[in-house]
């Protein structure tokens, strides 16, 4: 006898086993579930593009530096050269006498053609 009850109660536990998987699967393949595991691949992959994009970005624009200073140590850009005074100041100052004065006769005034 109790070797048909241990049978029974093991059947009965693989059975209830088997049929969990077969639902948990079944699920799985739902369309809601697969368009759902879906975005979340899409999701984790643009993230992913993101992070290396940016790491690229940021690569170029150390190198991008690095050579900069390399060029500009060869041409001798880099060293401060003297500048001239900048020339703003003086053409603020001189306001009454412009150096560019309007003198055409034609009108910028759309109404007057009509």
């Amino acid at each position: 006898m109790f070797r048909h009850t241990f049978w029974f109660t093991t059947g009965v536990a693989a059975g209830v086993w088997a049929t969990t998987k077969v639902n948990r699967k079944l699920k799985q393949l739902t369309p809601e579930s697969l368009a759902r595991t879906a975005g979340n691949k899409a999701i984790e992959a643009g993230h992913r593009l993101k992070d290396r994009a940016v790491d690229f970005a940021l690569d170029v624009r150390d190198n991008m530096a690095v050579r900069e200073a390399e060029l500009g140590d060869a041409l001798g850009i880099n060293e401060n050269p003297e500048l001239p005074a900048p020339r703003r100041y003086a053409a603020i100052e001189n306001r009454s006498n412009p150096k560019y004065v309007d003198r055409t006769t034609y009108s910028y005034n759309r109404n007057e053609d009509h």
